[in-house]
């Protein structure tokens, strides 16, 4: 009798960790875009990242762009996933306002906004094993057509004993 309770509460212990772990928020870490793998209208970055951080009001999201003609650029905002618009800051000043809902755990869309009329949204989601995430962004370009950029990323892995960053693949 003692042995089989004591299996139970094993299982019990194990299936509570497994719910804790499996809720962990698929979108945190670092990504680095797979350039290889993406496929731009116009304007494929040279490189770019992505660092998703949980804080007390949010997702901390902040991306670093290389363009491939030397301009470098960065976005700052904390998504909050109810759909209120918030400002993106950006190493150049203030960029659209952007608002994000949850779709499902591993799916998110943003919509930039400006003068109150949606001018780009992104579909985000992370794949099934976590390592991958697509990022679906349609628009319109300055003649009004339609534009789709699709941005592939790896999650990197990050060593805490050594404080660096390494990357799975080869990206570029």
């Amino acid at each position: 009798m003692g042995m089989k309770l004591t299996h139970i509460a094993t299982m019990a212990v194990l299936l509570a960790c497994s719910t804790i772990l499996g809720a962990v928020d698929p979108f945190l870490g670092k990504w680095i875009m797979d350039t290889k793998m993406s496929k731009y209208t116009v304007g494929l970055p040279e490189a770019m990242t992505i660092e998703m951080k949980e804080t007390k009001e949010g997702v901390h999201y902040h991306s670093e762009t290389h363009l491939r003609d030397g301009i470098s650029f960065t976005a700052d905002y904390v998504a909050r996933y109810d759909g209120r618009p918030v400002i993106v800051s950006g190493g150049k000043g203030m960029l659209l306002p952007v608002s994000t809902k949850r779709v499902s755990p591993s799916e998110m869309i943003a919509q930039y906004t400006r003068g109150g009329r949606a001018v780009a949204t992104s579909h985000r989601a992370v794949s099934p094993d976590g390592q991958t995430m697509t990022i679906t962004t349609t628009s319109t370009d300055g003649s009004g057509n339609a534009v789709t950029n699709v941005g592939v990323y790896r999650k990197t892995i990050q060593s805490k004993s050594a404080g660096l960053d390494t990357s799975a693949q080869e990206l570029h």
